[in-house]
């Protein structure tokens, strides 16, 4: 941290001096630890009591929207991984979601609970790696030990769908890339591995990707119950988290926020009941709201939806078990030929190579389609002219609208708080500065 003096009036006299001594400046990030990324945040102080905070952001602009809009629709799909990207899959719903809109097709129906499933996988990814990193910035560091435990095996998951354990690029316009394999990947022997044998490490991949799904539903409340052992009651963290951060619900409406920091405020907003897609219709699962709005609030809102994430994805589990089909429209537009296919067939071995270089046109209009992601409601506005790639494309990114809120709510905090408001804002800059 770099400080400054600001509004110094110099005296002969020193004791007249400091009486004249007015507030000075902060420079909190954008390498600071607790700044989650390259937030540069400078803060006006009065001793340790904030009076006033200024985010600076645009560190990380890549020009996402524009490089959107110079390719072929489908290959802007894994720019969406990268925006978020600690929300993976949930953005490429949103980004496809709008394709499907404006050309007029919907994805079969296993695809579309595959797509509700891996976004409630994305969630609990996502929520794991909050309550982690948060716990870390207010000094408690265990968490994050117990939290990764849980991502890797869902990582796994990721991995198994689509090659890549992060930047999956696993939805399409249509569907998704694939159906679910029928194996997961398994550990092997490694020097390093003590206590438990190869044979205990593997006991839940023998089956296929459902049945390991499957098995860490089962598992999963007893990980949520450990977090909250580990932070729930912890006095320490309640004094840093609760009374701190307190937005009202008109001021969480006024902010334009969504999510969890809307639904800690008590307001029971959340896309997928209120504006369904996918399979969010047909699977049963409650919206946790909070009552004070603030830090501690937000906490116990994600602590649960964990716990409902795990119960919507034990129902496609047991849907997508009962129910195979196809998981790609049978529209040669925008799908692409089996691998069969093109051995045998040159023109369908030409359309392969066309709609992965040329892509598709999209009939000209304009669509907004959005999804309820981990962190708030992120959306994607596409304009077509009819051609092969978007006119225009905008995303909505939650944490820029939660962002904007700062100074408003961590005026006359302490300085400890921002950190703690910080870390509830569940910012990530790739979708802020985008």
């Amino acid at each position: 941290m770099s400080v400054q003096q600001s509004g110094v009036a110099f005296a002969s006299n020193p004791a007249e001096s400091r009486q004249e001594i007015r507030n000075y400046t902060m420079n909190f990030g954008p390498q600071h630890p607790a700044a989650h990324g390259v937030l540069r945040l400078i803060l006006e102080m009065d001793g340790e009591t904030i009076v006033r905070a200024d985010p600076h952001i645009g560190l990380l602009h890549r020009g996402t929207e524009k490089l959107a809009e110079s390719k072929p629709y489908n290959q802007s799909i894994g720019y969406m991984d990268r925006l978020d990207y600690v929300s993976m899959m949930c953005n490429e719903h949103a980004y496809v979601m709008a394709i499907e809109s404006l050309m007029g097709i919907r994805a079969p129906e296993r695809a579309q609970y595959i797509r509700t499933m891996f976004d409630e996988i994305t969630r609990i990814l996502n929520h794991l790696m909050w309550v982690g990193s948060n716990g870390l910035d207010l000094g408690a560091m265990a968490v994050m030990l117990y939290a990764f435990r849980e991502r890797e095996e869902l990582m796994d998951c990721y991995e198994a769908v689509s090659g890549a354990r992060m930047h999956a690029t696993y939805y399409r316009p249509g569907g998704v890339y694939r159906d679910l394999p029928d194996h997961m990947p398994k550990y092997k022997e490694s020097p390093w591995r003590k206590g438990k044998s190869l044979k205990q490490f593997n006991a839940a991949r023998e089956g296929t990707l459902l049945d390991f799904i499957e098995d860490f539903t089962n598992e999963f409340p007893k990980r949520v119950d450990e977090y909250e052992t580990l932070l729930t009651d912890n006095r320490i963290w309640k004094q840093r988290t609760v009374g701190i951060g307190v937005i009202s619900p008109e001021e969480a409406r006024a902010w334009g926020m969504t999510g969890a920091m809307l639904r800690g405020s008590g307001v029971a907003w959340d896309l997928r009941k209120k504006q369904p897609y996918a399979k969010y219709d047909t699977v049963q699962f409650e919206i946790p709201v909070g009552t004070n709005g603030d830090c501690y609030d937000r906490y116990l809102v994600r602590m649960a939806e964990m716990r409902q994430s795990n119960l919507i994805i034990r129902q496609c589990v047991k849907w997508l078990k009962a129910n195979p089909g196809p998981v790609m429209v049978q529209n040669f537009k925008v799908a692409p030929p089996s691998r069969e296919e093109m051995k045998d067939d040159m023109e369908a071995l030409i359309h392969h190579f066309k709609l992965f270089s040329e892509g598709y046109c999209v009939p000209a209009g304009e669509t907004y389609a959005a999804v309820e992601a981990p962190k708030g409601e992120f959306g994607c506005y596409l304009v077509s002219d009819g051609a092969n790639k978007p006119f225009r494309v905008h995303l909505r990114a939650p944490g820029f609208a939660h962002l904007s809120s700062m100074d408003h709510v961590v005026s006359g905090h302490m300085l400890p708080d921002v950190v703690a408001m910080i870390g509830t804002y569940d910012l990530v800059f790739g979708e802020v500065d985008r």
